[in-house]
């Protein structure tokens, strides 16, 4: 869809309000009550006046969203939804301006990213933003940005909130004890952010090896995100066979356990109890040599020595 390019016309005259009268000066005197309800017109306009970006305002030009005096785009919708929306780009000085629009926190698709305003004219841009199929519910900022030649931008705010059921769900996968460390994997398989805690604790044959107390973690899970984490074990059993298991928990109801055996064996102590049998094996086999009869060597050949018998 083209965008639509509006003239704009001189600034129309101010009609005099009724119920005022002008003084000697000729400046129009406003009764107490129209005063009152300036002032909170006003304060009402501010926060659209201060969304505007001094940059953009110094080149003669603006953006804003179309219609209503609005100070940032609005929308709401589940995850693959597709929103529609139209920005405005005002080009209100005497020469043409050419500006490139973008999305900036948000996957915004314009009708035309690239514009050359005419002076004095308003450029209606259609535009959609489509929510990430993996979001989960809440709210998300971005922004809708323009910015022309010169390098002067502005800037109009996205609030976007995605709704749909907000689930908490996570796995603990692919558990396994290292020398030094035990390594897993952290699945998000539900709709909302988590930040998960983890409790650690291992049985051996002769009692409990490790037990660490729940603790959070330094990661923010979003939705669909998987993370390979690592928990150090310096101070593992040498000889144990032990089980280890993990507990992952996360605000919402999210919980899961995975566990796994290892066996800790020292294998330089079983490396030298097997070449001190083995050196064992060799004496004995050298004893039990010596006790046999010797085997006589054979005759060696007879040399010719020119006697006759």
């Amino acid at each position: 869809m083209p965008p639509a390019a509006r003239a704009l016309g001189p600034p129309p005259r101010t009609p005099r309000t009724p119920g005022t009268r002008r003084t000697p000066s000729g400046t129009p005197r406003t009764p107490l009550a129209l005063v009152t309800l300036l002032t909170a017109a006003q304060l009402a306009v501010a926060p659209s006046a201060v969304a505007q970006p001094a940059g953009a305002l110094a080149g003669g030009w603006g953006l804003a969203p179309l219609g209503g005096g609005r100070p940032a785009f609005y929308a709401e919708g589940t995850a693959g939804a597709v929103l529609r929306d139209t920005v405005a780009v005002t080009n209100r000085g005497r020469a043409p301006v050419s500006v490139r629009l973008r999305g900036s926190g948000v996957p915004a698709v314009f009708a035309r990213s690239g514009l050359r305003i005419p002076a004095r004219t308003r450029a209606e841009v259609p535009f959609t933003v489509t929510v990430p199929r993996d979001a989960g519910p809440g709210d998300r900022t971005g922004a809708i940005v323009a910015r022309d030649a010169h390098g002067r931008t502005a800037t109009v705010p996205v609030r976007l909130r995605v709704g749909g059921p907000a689930l908490a769900a996570l796995t603990v996968e692919h558990l396994a004890v290292h020398p030094d460390r035990i390594t897993y994997e952290l699945v998000n398989r539900g709709t909302t952010v988590l930040v998960p805690r983890l409790a650690v604790r291992a049985d051996g044959v002769f009692g409990r090896v490790l037990d660490r107390a729940p603790r959070t973690l330094p990661v923010r899970l979003p939705p669909g995100a998987r993370r390979t984490l690592s928990e150090p074990w310096p101070g593992r059993p040498v000889l144990d066979e032990v089980r280890v298991r993990l507990t992952v928990t996360a605000a919402g109801g999210a919980r899961d356990t995975a566990d796994t055996s290892a066996a800790f064996v020292p294998w330089g102590a079983v490396t030298g109890g097997s070449a001190a049998v083995a050196a064992g094996a060799a004496v004995l086999l050298r004893r039990r040599r010596g006790h046999r009869t010797p085997t006589a060597p054979p005759p060696a050949a007879a040399e010719p020595t020119g006697a006759v018998s």
